[in-house]
């Protein structure tokens, strides 16, 4: 039975559960220690959502982890105080730091993939902290689990947590890490970036069941994320971050109101890089009659797809619906059942180890989790010389030149040369793998969410960078993404999938105009817009209609 006499039915809204006091925290990078965050100051009240928000490097990460008295290696809190519940965590002892965590503080992170055992089932996982405590006895924790993922919405709740890391969406994923932090019902839970890599749907549903299971437990939190349209839907205060300062604080409602700072401002402005489709140009990649397995469960259903030569086309749809399959099969990594994928009319072989290299130049491909694409032992010049090695065949002095063309070419530069994966944030991470690809010099380019994990401005950084590459060099994308902004901003095309087949496709202006796929209709009418009501009122929505739902 539970130790736990805390009882979240007890909890009341109001009153400091935490309050950071002039937090100082430094990093360690290039020989030298520089500051992260400079001497912040935090409240979150018992029962309170506040949102952190602000660009990549802002020290949202960093605050957040702090909240649980941690610095992430290469960091240190140097000065400050983190009360919880009126306990300072700065200095307190690791034995009572690990009584806390995972019991009365819980944290989900961005990346589910990089939190999870593979070797591990899901429900074990998501049990352990329960029963390692002592708060539960398996049997309690299973079923606390199972319920769990029910409020969550995951599908067959009674059996998915017997599956492995690998054998579920990631947005499923990214669920089940949020039951596992909900498994000791903390008094205060920091989510940081817990929805980014979500389709839009997906996202609606995390964001609605998280939501309920806060309100439902009475539990605090920290929400951490770029996205001000998503906090617009969580918080009840919103802070903003940049370069380890505060801009601005305010009532989630003042702040989508007035927001008082430029920058603040900058956040949310609207994407302008909208370009007209022009006539197709040839055919540079085909994919003709696709079918892919896992195993014996068909995931891709008879695909057909033309990439024209130069262009952008975007590959939408929810988590599972096939998008990144179709992306790992056009690159080799999954062989399909059926059917042919065809470059400059001639057969690719479906098996990488099958292609010779100067294929493996022509097609690229940038994954959708950074954290799990790099070696985490190599510095990021080791990272990038080496793919410039293989591909150019470059030694000695001209090969570190070309390394740091390439640091420069993504607006990172030399500094970052010696730097390990740890001591960069999502954005930096992501934009290293972005230049791993460059360095082939490639003529197809598979995007797989690249910007997911990306705050706004660095977003429309990196979409300039693309949309210019592709002007220079005549390089082609697969974008696969589930941003339905980003896809205004960037396509040409665009396919909308679900459950392995494509649905809709046809040139942007005609996919993304009505009259709607019913499908396409949902997907549209799931991005989150900047209205603090816009959560409960599209849900309330779909609940009157429930058959416009099933119906897509």
């Amino acid at each position: 039975m539970s130790t736990d006499t805390r009882g979240f039915e007890a909890r009341q809204k109001g009153g400091n559960l935490l309050e950071i006091r002039d937090l100082r925290i430094d990093g360690f990078s290039n020989d030298t220690w520089h500051k992260i965050v400079k001497g912040v100051d935090l409240v979150v009240n018992r029962g309170e959502v506040v949102g952190l928000i602000g660009e990549s490097g802002a020290g949202k990460s960093s605050l957040g982890l702090a909240a649980m008295g941690y610095a992430k290696p290469g960091c240190k809190i140097t000065g400050g105080q983190v009360l919880f519940d009126g306990e300072d965590l700065v200095g307190c002892s690791e034995k009572r730091l690990r009584e806390l965590r995972g019991n009365r503080i819980a944290y989900v992170a961005q990346s589910a993939a990089a939190a999870f055992n593979p070797a591990k089932r899901l429900i074990t996982q998501t049990v352990e902290a329960a029963v390692c405590k002592g708060l539960k006895t398996r049997d309690e924790a299973e079923a606390d689990a199972i319920e769990l993922y029910r409020k969550l919405q995951l599908p067959n709740p009674e059996q998915i947590g017997y599956r492995y890391p690998h054998q579920v969406s990631g947005g499923q994923l990214q669920r089940i890490m949020t039951a596992m932090a909900m498994i000791c019902k903390p008094d205060l839970i920091i989510f940081d970036e817990p929805t980014t890599a979500l389709d839009v749907t997906t996202q609606v549903e995390v964001l609605a069941s998280v939501r309920i299971l806060v309100e439902h437990y009475h539990t605090a939190a920290l929400y951490i994320t770029h996205d001000l349209a998503v906090v617009a839907q969580m918080a009840d205060r919103i802070k903003v971050l940049r370069h380890g300062n505060t801009v601005e604080e305010a009532p989630t409602s003042e702040m989508i109101a007035d927001p008082k700072e430029d920058y603040t401002k900058s956040l949310w402005a609207v994407r302008n890089l909208y370009k007209d489709p022009s006539e197709r140009d040839s055919v540079l990649l085909r994919v003709q009659n696709l079918s892919a397995s896992y195993g014996q469960h068909k995931v891709l259903d008879d695909i057909n797809v033309d990439l024209p030569r130069g262009r952008t086309i975007c590959v939408v749809g929810e988590s599972g619906s096939g998008k990144s399959t179709l992306a790992r099969s056009i690159a080799g990594l999954l062989p399909p059942t059926h059917g042919s994928v065809l470059y400059e009319g001639k057969a690719l072989p479906g098996d990488l180890q099958q292609r010779g290299r100067a294929l493996l130049k022509k097609i690229q491909l940038v994954h959708q989790i950074p954290d799990t694409a790099l070696n985490p032992r190599h510095t990021v010049g080791e990272i990038l010389s080496r793919a410039v090695q293989v591909f150019k065949n470059l030694r000695g002095a001209a090969l570190v030149a070309e390394t740091v063309q390439l640091l420069e070419r993504i607006e990172l530069g030399e500094t970052f040369y010696d730097r390990l994966p740890s001591e960069l944030s999502g954005g930096q991470k992501q934009r290293i793998c972005i230049a791993r690809a460059l360095a082939a010099d490639p003529e197809l380019i598979i995007c797989d969410e690249v910007t997911s994990a990306l705050d706004q401005v660095v977003q429309e950084g990196i979409l300039k960078l693309l949309t210019d590459l592709q002007r220079q060099l005549g390089v082609t994308y697969m974008f696969i993404t589930h941003d339905i902004n980003t896809v205004q901003a960037i396509a040409d095309e665009v396919i909308v999938m679900k459950s392995g087949r494509i649905i809709d496709q046809g040139l942007k202006t005609d996919v993304l105009a009505p009259p709607y796929h019913p499908y396409t209709e949902l997907l549209l009418s799931s991005v989150p817009k900047m209205e603090t009501g816009w959560l409960t009122g599209i849900l309330e929505a779909r609940s009157a209609a429930p058959s416009a739902v099933v119906s897509s």
